[in-house]
């Protein structure tokens, strides 16, 4: 049988979109992310690396880079540790493991979401209408608030609803809701007052710069238990601008000495306040009396039932604040509308049932359609068509970066379900009315198609926006399907019907 220009363009197509998913045999771990003030960090290595080796022993996997890490750590003393990236090699002396998150390294171009990887996924609502414009300023705050806390995997992105309110969408790979409930549940509005009178804010304004991952002026300074508690105490430094140092030496030139304190401090307090709430109460050295200084030490503390839980919370304390001072506060308030997890476990078998459900179904339609037509060839055809068809979209979801959930998988099912409808439409089109010529036949049948086409492409665009865009993955992967379906694979299909009816 000839091939016709339809199925050769076809062929080209599935080309295409096997290029574009461009299957990978890279070996190794990919380094997600790297807690900014561990060792690894300091020594260089970043997310998006790929670990090769490890004391020299090859890594292929997550598994086999846990049970090396597990084999190694802890210690009662500092290991030397290789290890060899896909970009270069880096040697660590630590008695803990790594503070680094892995994973295996992609196959394939194409990106799930946050339903298959799991994590967190917080629907975020401005608590006053705003603009597109105003929406994109809170969205470049909130990414630069992720960014601060060195999280890669992460995607924030504007959504509206059918009634045309504005959202925040953040989804965070392998974070919990409450990690993302902390990370975005507050304003962030620092100020730092003295006698009710605000000296400087955090932002870049007023702060040019703040001590980090450098314990000579960012570091826990101590450890004292009280009331059957643990409290740890922190101090970093920041430094001002020009005008909030004239603003602090204005300030401070009105307050008089404190004579109680030998003259040593003024008599009001500075006072670090952070979403109405007291942060802290510095005493100012006399000698900072009118003086416009750009460097102030920032103290705060931490609490625990024990002193390892101390430490850590006046370590996320510290951050937090060190985050806020850097980034400003979130130029609206917001309010978490929706807030929900999912196991990646969980998303990597419901994925695998339904396409398993998917590509059965297929192999039992191209069944009955035997039993019906009693034609090989052209049940081979519906069956080649149909996985054509999810190849191009899958093609087609990489070549955009599009991140495939499981609504966008239920839009493939779907897709590839009115496919076969359509397909079918097509073999009962070519086998009556043969008082017609063939070619006429599969005009009706196309036909048939396109106007199908019409009236999904219609009612799946409401549905881009629907839920607050939370079914924008149905909508999308449906939308390239019958798109690549009435282009591409049906007017194959009838080709292909065509040339074995003759």
């Amino acid at each position: 049988m000839k091939i016709g220009f339809r199925v050769w363009i076809l062929l080209i197509a599935i080309a295409l979109s096997l290029l574009a998913i461009r299957p990978s045999f890279e070996t190794g771990v990919l380094i997600k992310s790297v807690e900014p003030d561990s060792l690894a960090f300091q020594q260089g290595i970043r997310a998006g690396d790929i670990i090769k080796e490890i004391n020299g022993e090859k890594i292929t996997n997550v598994e086999e880079y846990s049970t090396l890490i597990d084999s190694l750590f802890p210690s009662d003393q500092d290991l030397r540790v290789d290890i060899k990236t896909k970009q270069t090699e880096y040697i660590l002396f630590t008695n803990q493991s790594p503070k680094i998150t892995v994973s295996d390294v992609p196959q394939t171009k194409i990106q799930t979401g946050l339903d298959i990887r799991g994590g967190a996924r917080a629907l975020v609502q401005p608590e006053e209408k705003l603009t597109d414009s105003q929406l994109r300023d809170l969205i470049d705050v909130s990414s630069n608030r992720f960014n601060v806390f060195g999280l890669t995997d992460v995607k924030i992105r504007a959504v509206k609803d059918l009634s045309g309110n504005n959202f925040m969408l953040i989804e965070v790979a392998g974070a919990t809701p409450s990690d993302l409930r902390e990370l975005i549940s507050q304003q962030g509005k620092f100020e730092a007052k003295i006698s009710e009178e605000t000296v400087f804010v955090g932002g870049e304004e007023d702060i040019t710069s703040v001590c980090r991952n450098d314990a000579r002026c960012a570091a826990v300074t101590g450890c004292f238990p009280l009331e059957g508690e643990y409290i740890c105490n922190f101090a970093f430094t920041i430094y001002l601008s020009e005008k909030a140092a004239k603003k602090h030496a204005e300030v401070t030139g009105k307050i008089p000495i404190d004579s109680a304190s030998g003259g040593q401090y003024l008599q009001e307090n500075l006072t670090l306040i952070l979403d109405g709430n007291i942060v802290d109460q510095l005493r100012i050295s006399s000698g900072l009396k009118g003086q416009e200084t750009t460097q102030i030490s920032i103290q705060g503390s931490g609490r625990g039932q024990t002193q390892e839980d101390a430490l850590e919370d006046a370590q996320n304390s510290m951050h937090n604040l060190q985050t806020i001072l850097i980034t400003g506060s979130l130029p609206y308030k917001i309010e978490i509308v929706k807030l929900d997890t999912i196991s990646p476990l969980l998303g990597d078998q419901f994925t695998f049932l339904i396409l398993l459900a998917g590509v059965s179904s297929i192999v039992a339609v191209g069944i009955v359609i035997f039993i019906r037509y009693r034609k090989f060839k052209a049940s081979f055809a519906l069956l080649f068509t149909s996985f054509s068809e999810l190849i191009i979209i899958l093609g087609v979801a990489a070549l955009i970066s599009w991140n495939l959930d499981l609504p966008s998988i239920a839009g493939i099912l779907a897709t590839i379900g009115t496919g076969v409808d359509q397909q079918i439409v097509i073999l009962d089109e070519a086998r009556t009315g043969r008082e017609t010529s063939i070619r006429e036949r599969m005009k009706r049948a196309l036909f048939v198609v396109v106007t199908a086409y019409l009236t999904a492409l219609v009612s799946l665009i409401p549905l881009y926006w629907a839920g607050a865009g939370l079914f924008k993955g149905f909508a999308i992967t449906s939308i390239i399907g019958i798109t690549a379906g009435v282009l591409i694979t049906r007017p194959a299909f009838a080709d292909m019907i065509r040339r074995l009816e003759n």
